[in-house]
Order: C-alpha cells, then structure tokens, then sequence
C-alpha cells in the first residue's frame, strides 16, 4: 500500500465544491445516467449505482474541505506499520493485539499482514464497547447525581 499522498490543489478544490453540490442532489437515486465529455468533445453516457454516486459525493466532499483521498480495497492486505498508522497506536502495540489473536493475521514469509476487513471489524467493536462504557458511566453519574 505504498503510496505518496498528494493534498488537491486550489483550482481541484474549487471543482470539488461545484461537483459536491451538483452530485448531492442525485444522492440518494438507486441509479445515474451522467454523460462524461472529455477535453477533446468526444462524449459518453454511463450508467452508475447508486453506492457509486454515494461513493464519488464522499470523495468530492472531502477534496472540496483540501483533504487527501485514498481508496483501499476492503480485501487489501496491510503491513502492521500500515494497521498501527491507521488505528493510531504503536506497532509494538499492534504487534502485541495480533499474538493475542484480538485481531486476525497471517504470515508472508516472516512478515505479519492483516486484511483491511479485520481491522476495520476491530475498529467498529471498539468503537462499540467504548460507547458502550461510556453510556453506563453517563447512566452511573446520574444516578449519582454527578451531573
């Protein structure tokens, strides 16, 4: 997943703002005819999904506020430098989460990789439990009348 990350330029900004608002209004249709000209007049008409349009509104949102986009398969097989990067935390860290098995992981050669899929599982239980923990401490405090 080595890959250098480019922030949009001034003139990408300004034409994400006017496509996010243009592809807001087509947001929530099950399909989308859009016809695609290029520089050189030549023109198409394609047909997209819905979950496309979705797709393509979130990208232009975030490159209309000057943010970086990247696209990674959910099947994508990650480094734990990569995993660490993206949760935050140290490799050690991580490396001590997958011997532990909270996290799914094999081996290539003598190199642990982790799928895309299982991290993001174990992002959104977390994000859960914390959640979770924090209602029962809001619910304690009250009872309490620490409010």
């Amino acid at each position: 997943m080595n890959q250098i990350i480019e922030l949009p330029t001034s003139q990408e900004i300004e034409l994400a703002k006017q496509s996010s608002r243009t592809l807001a209004k087509y947001a929530n249709q099950d399909r989308v005819t859009l016809k695609i000209t290029g520089e050189d007049g030549q023109s198409e008409d394609i047909t997209l999904p819905g979950h496309i349009m979705a797709m393509l509104l979130k990208i232009s949102t975030e490159m209309s506020q000057g943010k970086a986009i990247s696209l990674i398969p959910i099947n994508a097989e990650l480094t734990t430098q990569e995993v660490a990067n993206m949760m935050n935390v140290s490799r050690p860290y991580l490396v001590k989460l997958l011997e532990q098995e909270v996290i799914p992981f094999h081996k290539v050669g003598t190199h642990r990789r982790v799928y895309l899929e299982n991290v993001l599982a174990y992002m959104e239980e977390n994000s859960k439990s914390r959640d979770e923990a924090l209602d029962e401490l809001a619910a304690l405090g009250q009872e309490l009348g620490l409010d």
